[in-house]
């Protein structure tokens, strides 16, 4: 049907349509002229439908009559479907198709879960019996059938596996095997060791062919069946090293013989009996080496029947004992004393070398150089040998230093022990152990120069242990007599002093004549630093104590106050008296022992505390009388008499050495002197350049003289004198 409005534009009914601008608004008459056309074209379209309806009336009401009678037909079917449905749900012959099907599939379940039930307690009820079997073989000596149905069991899914979810019988099962198995083992073992025997009364060794229960070949065949050989052989292997290889390796007394006795035939009995010989020692090897060989083929012949596995493993389980046994009590010893006896280790290696190629093709040991330990060791021999020097010189130098020991100082000027210190005009006194380690040191080191350097580079190390040595072990040992003032300690610091100063010298001493190897890193002046530190600690620990002491003496004088009582004056008289004589003491201790740089450098260092605290004390009183003056005079001067000794000794320049004497001495002065003789001291620096200071001037006065304008004047002047 063609309504005729398809293509219809609006502006198409408007008269002025082709002067309209598509993007302009309609004006209102426009739109009114619009409404009424399209009015009159609806009714138009309105005509045209009800027309056609009219001219198809007959067609239209039979295709509303076809729907209808489709409706009716499928609301039937469904009628029919539904009482169909109602027949079947009243007799449900699908689930009883379904229960039947389930039924049968149960059924043939429980059949296999009993076939395979059946099929275990038949594999269960084999291999019990077959466990059985083996105990019956063991115990009757078919051990070989046994053998072989314990390594067949093994590998049944019984024993060799083991899974989480299992039935606890199959837990049960391998118990089973595993005590079968330790039965059968140990069976064989002892077999085996019951045919090896050494009676010691006799010191004899016997090996029987036949045990107990089977004989020795099919007892190693069992046990090499099941895998344990290891197992069965272990105690031979043991007694044999305890009784026969032992002996004959740390013994050269001592020697095995094959022996055949009368019924030996009949018994099938091989006998090694122990044969004692003269021969003092192993020189070069041939004669063990020889008697291990004869050993060994023993074993090959009446143990492990000539079979390579079992002589196999029998070498596993002894090998590496018996190269230890022949290191440790041949080769180590046979280590040359001196490099110049090298050359005749040469015969001792070829002998070695032989050694084992002949056990080699005894197929005692592999073409591996994992097996040939003893060559191994005797290729190294410069190595030992310089070891073995590096060892003994530790040995002598611990020795040394275990029985630490000093000479007295000797009266006469002149002892061994007496030392020169390198590249000093000075000398001092060192423990006869300090003296005794640097000529090992020196040993060492000339030795050095005339080894190999492989060999030259241990004793190098060597010298350089013992030097830290004695500086790890001497302080430790000694801490108790380092720990008071003791010669010992005097002693202790001279070594270290003396070393610190040696080892700069060594390197150029023996560098030129080192091998060319150890030339360029050869040194010992790493060493000096620690060495000259430990010594000067301890140096200064003496020195503490000893100014402990002083301290404690100065202390009684109870800072000088009040001398010109006599109860006081008496109390600093003796303060003084005892710092002379703690200063003399320990004079007398030092002097001998030190070297005269540092005996002084320590002299100078106590006198000028004693100087300095007697000179600061009688500074800081604050109020001094007359006869005060003259009391604290004295005392000065009895200090300075009484340590002419001390200066004697020391031998130098004392005033210049130690400011503070020359201080003091003018504080003796100044006792005496008149206020304006001590202020024009101060104004022309006389003072100054003994040390004091303007307040120390300042407090002086104040305490020796009483107020005044003539003090007041000559306190300004010094004043004015700093100020300017």
């Amino acid at each position: 049907m063609e309504m005729g409005t398809a293509n219809l534009d609006v502006r198409d009914l408007l008269s002025t349509a082709g002067e309209l601008d598509p993007s302009s608004p309609l004006s209102a008459p426009d739109l009114r002229l619009l409404i009424d056309r399209l009015q009159i074209h609806s009714s138009r379209i309105k005509a045209r439908a009800r027309s056609y309806l009219l001219s198809h009336r007959e067609d239209l009401a039979s295709a509303i009559s076809r729907a209808a009678t489709a409706s009716s037909a499928s609301s039937s079917l469904s009628d029919s479907l539904s009482t169909a449905l109602q027949l079947l749900s009243d007799r449900p012959l699908d689930l009883e198709i379904r229960a039947l099907a389930d039924q049968i599939v149960a059924t043939r379940r429980q059949l296999q879960e009993r076939k395979e039930a059946l099929g275990i307690v038949t594999e269960i009820s084999r291999f019990l019996d077959r466990i059985r079997f083996v105990r019956e073989g063991t115990r009757s000596g078919r051990v070989i059938e046994a053998a072989k149905t314990v390594c067949e069991l093994k590998n049944s899914f019984f024993v060799d596996k083991k899974e989480d979810e299992e039935p606890l019988v199959f837990d049960m099962l391998r118990n089973e095997w595993r005590e079968c198995f330790d039965e059968l083992q140990g069976v064989l073992a002892k077999n085996v060791e019951d045919c090896v025997r050494y009676n010691e009364e006799k010191r004899k060794l016997v090996v029987s062919s036949r045990g107990d229960k089977v004989e020795l070949s099919v007892a190693l065949q069992a046990l090499e069946i099941i895998d344990a050989l290891d197992y069965g052989m272990a105690k031979v292997a043991d007694l044999m090293i305890k009784h026969v290889i032992t002996p004959v390796i740390a013994d050269i007394s001592i020697s095995f013989t094959e022996v055949v006795s009368e019924d030996a035939t009949e018994k099938r009995e091989y006998a090694l009996q122990v044969v004692l010989s003269e021969s003092e020692e192993y020189s070069n090897g041939s004669v063990l080496y020889s008697r291990i060989i004869n050993i060994l083929n023993f074993i090959n012949k009446s143990i492990c029947l000539k079979k390579d596995a079992w002589m196999q493993c029998f070498a596993k389980m002894t090998w590496s004992t018996i190269t230890d046994l022949i290191i440790i009590n041949f080769l180590s010893k046979a280590i040359p004393d001196v490099p110049s006896k090298l050359i005749d280790f040469q015969d001792i290696m070829r002998n070695t070398a032989e050694f084992e190629e002949d056990l080699r093709k005894m197929h005692f040991i592999s073409d591996d150089n994992k097996d040939k330990k003893l060559s191994q060791y005797v290729d190294n021999v410069e190595v030992h040998f310089a070891s073995k020097k590096r060892n003994e010189l530790l040995v002598k130098a611990r020795s040394i230093l275990k029985g630490f020991s000093y000479a007295d100082p000797p009266e006469s000027g002149r002892s061994d022990y007496l030392v020169d210190i390198l590249l000093q005009q000075d000398r001092c006194l060192v423990s006869k152990s300090a003296f005794q380690l640097l000529n090992l040191v020196h040993e060492a080191l000339r030795d050095a120069c005339l080894s190999s350097a492989r060999v030259a580079k241990e004793y190098y190390n060597a010298s350089r242990d013992v030097l830290h040595m004695y500086m790890a072990i001497i302080p430790v040992k000694l801490e108790k007599q380092l720990s008071s003032i003791t010669q010992v300690a005097i002693i202790v610091h001279n070594d270290l002093y003396y070393m610190s100063q040696e080892v700069l010298g060594l390197a150029f001493q023996y560098r030129a004549d080192f091998p060319s190897g150890l030339q360029d890193h050869a040194t010992f002046v790493d060493l000096a630093p620690n060495l000259y530190e430990i010594s000067e600690d301890i140096l200064q620990r003496q020195i503490q104590f000893v100014l402990s002491f002083l301290k404690d003496a100065i202390d009684c004088a109870d800072g000088f106050q009040n001398t010109h009582l006599s109860q006081q004056y008496e109390s600093a008289k003796f303060s003084i008296e005892q710092v002379v004589f703690n200063l003399e003491k320990v004079r007398i201790m030092w002097e001998p022992l030190m070297a005269t740089s540092t005996y002084r450098r320590c002299m100078h260092t106590l006198l000028d505390f004693v100087f300095s605290r007697i000179t600061g004390e009688m500074l800081a009183l604050d109020d001094i009388a007359a006869e005060e003056t003259l009391q604290l005079q004295g005392l000065i001067h009895l200090a300075l008499e009484n340590m002419t000794s001390l200066f004697v000794s020391i031998a130098t320049t004392v005033d210049e050495m130690i400011p503070s004497l020359r201080k003091l001495r003018k504080l003796a002065d100044l006792f005496d002197m008149s206020l304006k003789s001590i202020t024009s001291a101060w104004e022309n620096g006389e003072l100054l350049q003994c040390g004091f200071t303007s307040s120390e001037v300042e407090s002086f006065i104040k305490a020796i003289f009483a107020d005044s304008n003539l003090r007041m004047e000559c306190l300004m002047r010094i004043e004015g004198f700093q100020n300017s």
